[in-house]
């Protein structure tokens, strides 16, 4: 890697977690500057500007999300232990994360209507995150654990919007409660299909 390289990875880095919480439009380039300890020039000299750095900041946390859940699942034998473990990363990591929740949620709830790259970029991660599931579901039917007669395409649509929608309220209203809930509903069913 590069010196640029490495500067380029650094400022992602540094701005990640600002951009998550804060937001695209929230989040001002001395915002950036003061995380970094750069100056505009340095900033401006790695990224064409800021909308550049807010798409590979996405990219940054949507990839940290994915190791996150790739390492929570990795060790589970089963499709259900693995759909377990995907529940409980969610919980553990997102619903109140320090780094400001789940960036699908975050940076779609603003790109949905200001800008189209990062709108596609998350409708991709929000279709990787509901295949993750979907793929889990299918194991467990191939494996006879999971009824067949069960829809495996829209009960990873029930999970993921249960999911995102217990993050939001969870984050807004600063109470895990209602994510243990869901994550507690979707256990049970889990344990039906």
């Amino acid at each position: 890697m590069t010196k640029s390289e490495r500067t380029r990875q650094f400022i992602i880095e540094q701005s990640a977690a600002i951009i998550n919480k804060k937001g695209v439009a929230g989040t001002a380039i001395s915002d950036l500057m003061e995380a970094t300890k750069l100056a505009k020039g340095g900033i401006y000299g790695n990224f064409e500007n800021k909308d550049e750095i807010c798409v590979e900041a996405f990219d940054y946390l949507t990839g940290l999300v994915a190791r996150g859940l790739d390492s929570a699942i990795a060790n589970k034998q089963t499709a259900r232990e693995k759909l377990f473990a995907l529940l409980d990363y969610y919980h553990d990591n997102l619903a109140t994360s320090e780094t400001g929740g789940c960036p699908l949620l975050n940076f779609g709830t603003e790109a949905d209507d200001t800008n189209p790259e990062l709108k596609q970029r998350v409708a991709k991660g929000i279709k990787r995150s509901q295949q993750r599931m979907i793929k889990l579901i299918e194991e467990g039917q191939a494996a006879g654990d999971f009824s067949k007669r069960t829809d495996a395409s829209l009960f990873a649509l029930k999970m993921f919007t249960m999911i995102e929608g217990a993050i939001f309220a969870s984050r807004v209203t600063n109470n895990k409660a209602m994510m243990k809930s869901v994550v507690d509903m979707l256990k049970k069913e889990i344990d039906a299909l």
